[in-house]
Protein backbone atom coordinates (compact mmCIF):
# COMPACT_ATOMS: atom_id res chain seq x y z
CA UNK A 1 0.00 0.00 0.00
CA UNK A 2 1.67 3.89 -0.77
CA UNK A 3 1.73 6.25 1.38
CA UNK A 4 -0.47 9.38 1.88
CA UNK A 5 2.34 11.21 0.14
CA UNK A 6 3.34 8.60 -2.45
CA UNK A 7 -0.54 8.63 -3.64
CA UNK A 8 -0.28 12.13 -4.15
CA UNK A 9 2.85 12.10 -6.28
CA UNK A 10 1.10 8.89 -8.27
CA UNK A 11 -1.42 11.00 -8.99
CA UNK A 12 0.65 14.27 -10.37
CA UNK A 13 2.45 11.70 -12.68
CA UNK A 14 -0.50 10.35 -13.84
CA UNK A 15 -2.03 12.39 -17.33
CA UNK A 16 -5.08 13.82 -17.05
CA UNK A 17 -6.43 11.33 -19.64
CA UNK A 18 -6.15 8.95 -22.15
CA UNK A 19 -4.45 10.74 -25.75
CA UNK A 20 -5.89 9.89 -29.23
CA UNK A 21 -3.89 10.89 -31.89
CA UNK A 22 -5.64 11.96 -35.48
CA UNK A 23 -3.92 13.14 -38.31
CA UNK A 24 -4.85 16.83 -38.95
CA UNK A 25 -7.54 18.07 -40.83
CA UNK A 26 -8.45 21.50 -42.06
CA UNK A 27 -11.00 21.92 -39.74
CA UNK A 28 -8.12 21.51 -36.95
CA UNK A 29 -5.94 24.29 -38.27
CA UNK A 30 -6.94 27.22 -36.31
CA UNK A 31 -6.91 25.30 -32.71
CA UNK A 32 -3.26 24.16 -33.72
CA UNK A 33 -2.19 27.54 -34.41
CA UNK A 34 -3.78 28.67 -31.22
CA UNK A 35 -1.60 26.19 -29.44
CA UNK A 36 1.69 27.02 -31.37
CA UNK A 37 0.67 30.93 -30.59
CA UNK A 38 0.25 29.80 -26.47
CA UNK A 39 3.09 27.60 -26.72
CA UNK A 40 5.74 29.69 -28.45
CA UNK A 41 4.34 32.79 -28.63
CA UNK A 42 5.19 35.61 -31.08
CA UNK A 43 9.06 35.30 -31.08
CA UNK A 44 8.78 32.25 -32.92
CA UNK A 45 8.21 34.85 -35.93
CA UNK A 46 11.89 35.95 -35.97
CA UNK A 47 13.29 31.76 -36.46
CA UNK A 48 14.93 29.97 -39.45
CA UNK A 49 12.35 27.74 -39.35
CA UNK A 50 9.68 30.14 -40.02
CA UNK A 51 11.50 30.80 -43.23
CA UNK A 52 10.91 27.03 -43.72
CA UNK A 53 6.89 27.83 -43.44
CA UNK A 54 6.27 30.55 -44.75
CA UNK A 55 4.44 30.11 -48.21
CA UNK A 56 4.28 26.88 -47.21
CA UNK A 57 1.70 24.30 -46.56
CA UNK A 58 1.86 21.52 -44.12
CA UNK A 59 1.49 17.91 -45.14
CA UNK A 60 -1.66 17.00 -44.15
CA UNK A 61 -1.21 12.38 -43.54
CA UNK A 62 2.19 13.62 -41.94
CA UNK A 63 1.46 16.16 -39.92
CA UNK A 64 -0.85 15.17 -36.51
CA UNK A 65 -2.98 16.38 -33.39
CA UNK A 66 -3.44 14.71 -29.86
CA UNK A 67 -6.76 14.87 -28.25
CA UNK A 68 -7.28 14.51 -24.95
CA UNK A 69 -11.02 14.50 -23.44
CA UNK A 70 -11.78 15.69 -26.82
CA UNK A 71 -10.03 18.68 -26.61
CA UNK A 72 -6.46 19.68 -28.85
CA UNK A 73 -3.85 19.30 -26.29
CA UNK A 74 -0.92 18.85 -28.99
CA UNK A 75 0.26 19.48 -32.44
CA UNK A 76 3.02 18.80 -34.96
CA UNK A 77 3.50 19.97 -38.79
CA UNK A 78 5.81 18.59 -41.35
CA UNK A 79 6.77 20.71 -44.44
CA UNK A 80 8.12 20.03 -47.65
CA UNK A 81 11.41 21.20 -48.42
CA UNK A 82 14.35 20.61 -50.25
CA UNK A 83 17.99 20.84 -49.11
CA UNK A 84 20.52 21.50 -52.28
CA UNK A 85 18.13 19.33 -55.12
CA UNK A 86 17.56 16.34 -52.24
CA UNK A 87 13.79 16.32 -51.17
CA UNK A 88 12.82 15.74 -47.52
CA UNK A 89 10.61 16.98 -44.54
CA UNK A 90 10.47 19.57 -42.17
CA UNK A 91 10.02 18.76 -38.86
CA UNK A 92 7.67 21.07 -36.63
CA UNK A 93 6.41 23.31 -34.92
CA UNK A 94 5.70 20.35 -32.37
CA UNK A 95 3.88 21.66 -29.20
CA UNK A 96 1.39 20.37 -26.26
CA UNK A 97 -0.29 22.20 -23.98
CA UNK A 98 1.25 22.91 -20.73
CA UNK A 99 -0.87 20.74 -18.12
CA UNK A 100 -0.31 17.82 -20.66
CA UNK A 101 3.89 18.17 -20.88
CA UNK A 102 5.54 15.54 -19.28
CA UNK A 103 2.88 12.40 -19.65
CA UNK A 104 4.73 11.28 -22.83
CA UNK A 105 2.45 13.07 -25.24
CA UNK A 106 5.45 15.07 -27.36
CA UNK A 107 6.85 11.60 -27.82
CA UNK A 108 4.08 9.98 -28.87
CA UNK A 109 3.45 12.94 -31.49
CA UNK A 110 7.15 12.28 -32.62
CA UNK A 111 7.12 8.80 -33.34
CA UNK A 112 3.22 8.56 -35.12
CA UNK A 113 4.76 11.69 -37.29
CA UNK A 114 8.32 9.97 -37.90
CA UNK A 115 6.33 6.55 -38.67
CA UNK A 116 3.94 8.38 -40.94
CA UNK A 117 6.95 10.43 -43.14
CA UNK A 118 8.89 6.71 -43.97
CA UNK A 119 5.46 5.11 -44.51
CA UNK A 120 4.86 7.84 -47.09
CA UNK A 121 8.48 7.58 -48.78
CA UNK A 122 10.03 10.72 -47.41
CA UNK A 123 14.08 10.13 -47.90
CA UNK A 124 14.94 11.87 -44.26
CA UNK A 125 13.13 14.43 -41.90
CA UNK A 126 15.15 17.79 -41.27
CA UNK A 127 14.89 19.73 -37.26
CA UNK A 128 15.53 22.45 -35.38
CA UNK A 129 15.74 20.84 -31.73
CA UNK A 130 17.27 19.95 -28.67
CA UNK A 131 18.73 16.64 -29.67
CA UNK A 132 18.50 15.18 -25.64
CA UNK A 133 14.41 15.04 -27.18
CA UNK A 134 14.65 13.93 -30.47
CA UNK A 135 17.80 11.32 -30.33
CA UNK A 136 15.92 8.92 -28.72
CA UNK A 137 13.67 8.79 -31.87
CA UNK A 138 16.53 8.05 -34.45
CA UNK A 139 18.03 12.02 -34.73
CA UNK A 140 21.58 12.91 -35.17
CA UNK A 141 23.40 16.31 -35.75
CA UNK A 142 23.92 17.42 -39.36
CA UNK A 143 27.29 17.64 -39.77
CA UNK A 144 28.81 20.96 -39.27
CA UNK A 145 28.03 23.09 -42.62
CA UNK A 146 26.35 20.64 -44.49
CA UNK A 147 23.42 22.58 -44.53
CA UNK A 148 22.11 26.03 -44.45
CA UNK A 149 18.95 27.20 -43.23
CA UNK A 150 17.54 30.39 -44.48
CA UNK A 151 18.55 32.45 -41.21
CA UNK A 152 20.68 32.60 -38.02
CA UNK A 153 20.57 29.32 -35.88
CA UNK A 154 22.39 27.34 -33.80
CA UNK A 155 24.34 24.52 -35.87
CA UNK A 156 24.21 22.46 -32.90
CA UNK A 157 20.75 22.39 -33.55
CA UNK A 158 20.06 21.07 -36.52
CA UNK A 159 19.30 17.84 -36.70
CA UNK A 160 18.18 15.06 -39.55
CA UNK A 161 16.64 11.50 -39.34
CA UNK A 162 17.51 9.28 -42.25
CA UNK A 163 14.24 7.25 -42.81
CA UNK A 164 15.91 4.47 -45.54
CA UNK A 165 19.11 3.77 -46.35
CA UNK A 166 21.30 6.62 -48.23
CA UNK A 167 18.48 8.70 -47.10
CA UNK A 168 20.40 11.93 -46.50
CA UNK A 169 23.37 10.90 -49.21
CA UNK A 170 22.94 14.15 -51.81
CA UNK A 171 21.30 16.25 -48.88
CA UNK A 172 23.62 19.22 -48.92
CA UNK A 173 23.25 23.25 -49.30
CA UNK A 174 20.57 25.08 -48.50
CA UNK A 175 17.41 24.19 -46.68
CA UNK A 176 14.32 25.94 -48.83
CA UNK A 177 10.81 25.35 -49.56
CA UNK A 178 10.01 22.72 -51.95
CA UNK A 179 8.17 23.84 -54.63
CA UNK A 180 6.20 21.07 -56.98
Amino acid sequence: MLARSSLAEASFDAPPAPVRLAVERPEDGPMVDALVERAFGPGRYAKAAERLREGNRPIRPLSFCAFGAEALVGAVRQWPIVVGEARGVFFGPIAVEAGWRKHGVGGQLIARACAAATDGGEAFILLVGDLPLFGPYGFEPVPAGRVLLPGPVDPRRILWRALRAGGVDGAAGLVSVARD
